[in-house]
């Protein structure tokens, strides 16, 4: 974010208005209950000032060290009695995905990484013939040239496209789970299957194998039963993804997409960037991690009473789980530091509508996909 106003709020980051997220804008405040959302709605200096104070306000008083072991030990607890009492009723299917995150379609999958590998292949080409004859290039530089044309013949399947240190990784590898697959996604913090079953459901490429977990075994034992689940394309399993001592049943260099859609907040801030380096590990060269999560003050945050703050922006709910607030300079630290670089990092703001009860509520989310970069063909 380039400018000084509160991180989540302005406008200026996001470069102009986006149609993904909607195209329903407030330009007469007098029709504001006139429909239940509104899109990418401007905050006054003054709005934001207050949304600040309240969050001042209500983080003045901390829960106590005694408690916030408690809510760090017992989260999955703490998360199995959320499922136990909600089951699959309390979220609604994510079917605004395929909208946001193309990556997830059918007609993408066998295109993503190619189009990568093919742009990434052309540039050196390019590089190479314009000095065909090896005038001003170094030994190296002409090995690598030479080196990169003998390879371009070989970028034209999916599978081949992975480098040749991936290829040699799953001929070694022991079977796992969707091992013969050409496109694997894993949803980390699948809950009871909101993301998971819409993809399975969109998504008829035979090739396609999705792997979700969750640390509620709660959770995870609601997708393995609920009858859109089919093993043959899909596995379930409990992991926490703070525990370094916990394998994905995957091996490094084989997904292709990572999905965290409102989870990433539930983790202690301190543990964030040791869980997504382990999982930018786990992407192919090329892959894709898409993020969706709170913003900083989104009305969640502002509606905090005092005592329920655990430490700056991060918050613990009546039900004992907890929550954090983001900016779009902290996502894109912790991703940059796993070693991914940006594609996309904006911020939706919406005003949702209770026309019911003449209620007016903004909300503030962030959007993120990062890629792991390219590997060069003669590493």
């Amino acid at each position: 974010m380039a400018d000084s106003s509160p991180e989540g709020v302005s406008s200026a980051a996001l470069g102009g208005k986006r149609q993904q997220f909607g195209s329903r804008f407030l330009s007469d405040p007098a029709r504001v209950f006139h429909h239940n959302a509104w899109d990418d709605v401007e905050w006054s200096e003054e709005q934001a000032a207050a949304a600040e104070r309240k969050v001042q306000e209500n983080s003045s008083q901390r829960v106590c060290p005694e408690k916030q072991v408690d809510y760090e030990v017992n989260a999955h607890k703490y998360w199995n009695d959320f499922y136990k009492i909600h089951e699959n009723g309390f979220f609604k299917d994510r079917h605004w995905l395929f909208t946001e995150f193309p990556e997830l379609a059918p007609s993408q999958n066998q295109n993503h990484l190619k189009d990568l590998m093919l742009e990434n292949k052309r540039n050196e080409i390019s590089a190479c013939r314009s000095s065909e004859d090896g005038h001003g290039l170094t030994v190296g530089e002409q090995h690598k040239c030479s080196s990169t044309l003998e390879h371009t013949a070989q970028m034209f399947s999916v599978e081949e496209t992975v480098t040749q240190k991936l290829s040699h990784l799953e001929i070694c590898a022991d079977e796992f789970p969707g091992s013969s697959a050409t496109y694997r996604i894993l949803e980390v913090g699948c809950g009871v299957g909101n993301t998971v079953f819409p993809i399975l459901q969109t998504n008829n490429d035979p090739g396609l194998f999705v792997y979700c977990c969750d640390f509620s075994s709660t959770a995870v034992e609601l997708v393995q039963t609920n009858s859109e689940y089919d093993s043959s394309r899909c596995f379930a399993f409990v992991h926490d993804f703070c525990d370094e001592d916990q394998n994905y049943p995957v091996p490094g260099d084989s997904v292709d997409v990572i999905i965290l859609i409102f989870v990433l907040s539930a983790v202690l801030p301190d543990k964030m960037q040791k869980a997504i380096n382990r999982l930018s590990r786990l992407l192919k060269p090329g892959g894709m991690m898409l993020l969706r999560d709170y913003g900083r003050y989104d009305m969640a945050q502002l509606r905090f009473k005092k005592g329920q703050c655990l430490s700056e922006n991060f918050y613990v709910r009546g039900d004992g789980t907890r929550v954090y607030f983001f900016t779009q300079d902290e996502l894109d630290t912790l991703f940059t530091t796993a070693g991914l670089e940006k594609v996309q990092n904006l911020v939706d703001r919406r005003l949702q509508v209770n026309r019911g009860k003449q209620l007016i509520m903004y909300r503030v989310w962030i959007q993120c996909k990062y890629r792991k970069p390219l590997l060069s063909t003669t590493s």
